[in-house]
């Protein structure tokens, strides 16, 4: 790939979490000045967000176990310094034929690349429950931006339920700072976390981590369940209770005004869907991931991925991942990198991905849950579909696909795009059809990925 005549190429970062501050630095190490595009005001991803500059705290406080390596890539980005071009606060909202669009305080501006680095992260994957869009009820990565960008709780006596580390983390967290926590309820059952152990293993050091996490919360009395079933969100206003059935079948309450939830999490692939990069069905996850070589190239030429992006891998990982798609887009624009620094983060990526298998076993997709969602319960928030709707689009309408199910009911037709009910959208249809998840097929991603202004207007092309 060669820009063209003989002007700098220009290099496109899509966020500027883990991922894309080690795909900047090191591209801008190799001479470029890459465009880092961010819909945060401050560097650093959802991992190590920031609060306001006016609520700044220790990085110690807001980071524990992560503060040196919170402190080290924010240091590091702030020595980017005029080596980039930073944009905050702008949304990356449509990518077609090599331009990428962005919006800004109400200004829409169309940026052409020749190398594009998509590093957008993860958001919560979330499961339909009945009550859930009752006040009170966040996702785990709601409940921890509040605490660590405002210092504030969600509720003064939260229920966090869901499965995958990011639970047990947004809990302690919480538990840390002094606010009430309820519970902490996991539907993956405790047996396969512990057959998950010897992959999990690989880093013993994250490992120990999430042990403490428990046992912390275990001193401080609060109690934690596995193999739970979710019933229903409950309360006249906003949240009062949570209705749950225990391992053993029995039916529980746990007294609440706030809920945290999530289970585990998914990639936000709406622009490589743009890009026209292919999918594939990932089995252990059972969801669709965006194609790559193992250094984040895309078969889409000049399009790279990095981070949780493409799996759930961790901040660590995604550190990694930038780096090597940048090596990768470096070797591109015929600007070879040292092959050991290529190998070595080879290296780092084979190891995370086998731990990332031990995510997938410890702490599994509830896909017979989504299944099971009852008829009267809200699917689609955006569009107040629920998922009986869903089913009788599958059954009495003949949609034996996700997209055909769309056009038929309105589910994923809202301001999120399905991002947050796609997923359980598609076990619904698939076990309405008796079809294979995979047959079901995933939400085609739409411009503008996420709601725009209607105020916004174009601005000056550059």
């Amino acid at each position: 790939m060669a820009a063209a005549g003989m002007s700098a190429p220009k290099v496109v970062v899509v966020g500027a979490g883990p991922a894309g501050i080690r795909a900047a630095e090191r591209l801008a190490a190799a001479g470029l000045r890459p465009t880092v595009i961010d819909e945060a005001p401050r560097a650093g991803g959802q991992i190590y967000r920031r609060p306001p500059e006016e609520h700044a705290r220790d990085h110690r406080a807001l980071y524990g176990f992560d503060a040196g390596r919170a402190e080290a890539l924010h240091a590091s980005f702030a020595a980017l310094s005029g080596r980039i071009d930073h944009r905050p606060e702008t949304l990356a909202w449509n990518l077609r034929d090599k331009v990428l669009h962005v919006a800004r305080d109400g200004l829409s501006e169309a940026l052409p690349f020749d190398a594009l680095v998509l590093a957008t992260g993860a958001t919560d994957r979330l499961l339909p429950v009945a009550g859930w869009t009752k006040p009170g009820c966040y996702t785990l990565g709601g409940a921890q931006i509040a605490l660590k960008a405002q210092g504030c709780a969600i509720g003064t006596r939260t229920v966090f339920l869901g499965t995958g580390p990011l639970l047990y983390l947004v809990a302690f967290q919480y538990a840390a700072a002094g606010a009430g926590v309820a519970a902490v309820l996991d539907t993956a059952p405790f047996a396969g976390q512990i057959r998950a152990l010897p992959k999990l293993a690989i880093r013993p050091e994250f490992l120990a981590r999430g042990l403490y996490f428990r046992a912390a919360l275990a001193a401080k009395g609060i109690p934690v369940a596995h193999g739970v079933t979710p019933l229903a969100i409950e309360g006249a206003e906003g949240v009062e209770r949570l209705r749950w059935r225990d391992k053993a079948g029995r039916e529980r309450v746990t007294e609440a005004d706030a809920v945290g939830l999530g289970f585990h999490l998914r990639s936000e692939t709406q622009l490589a869907d743009l890009a026209g990069c292919p999918f594939t069905f990932d089995a252990a996850t059972r969801s669709w991931r965006p194609e790559v070589d193992e250094d984040g190239r895309s078969p889409r030429e000049g399009v790279y991925l990095a981070g949780d992006g493409i799996r759930i891998l961790g901040a660590d990982a995604a550190e990694t991942a930038g780096r090597l798609a940048a090596l990768a887009l470096l070797a591109d624009l015929g600007r070879a990198p040292p092959e050991a620094e290529v190998r070595a983060a080879r290296r780092v990526m084979r190891k995370m991905a086998r731990f990332r298998d031990g995510l997938a076993e410890a702490f599994p997709w509830p896909a017979h849950l989504a299944r099971g969602i009852a008829d009267d319960t809200l699917l689609c928030r955006c569009e107040a579909i629920t998922a009986g709707e869903l089913r009788e689009a599958a059954r009495a309408k003949g949609a034996p696909e996700l997209n055909r199910a769309k056009a038929l009911s309105r589910v994923g037709m809202g301001r999120c795009q399905g991002r947050f009910c796609g997923q359980a959208a598609a076990e619904i249809l698939a076990e309405a059809t008796g079809g294979a998840l995979d047959a079901a097929g995933r939400l085609r991603g739409q411009a503008p990925v996420k709601p725009l202004s209607i105020a916004t207007v174009a601005g000056d092309a550059p």
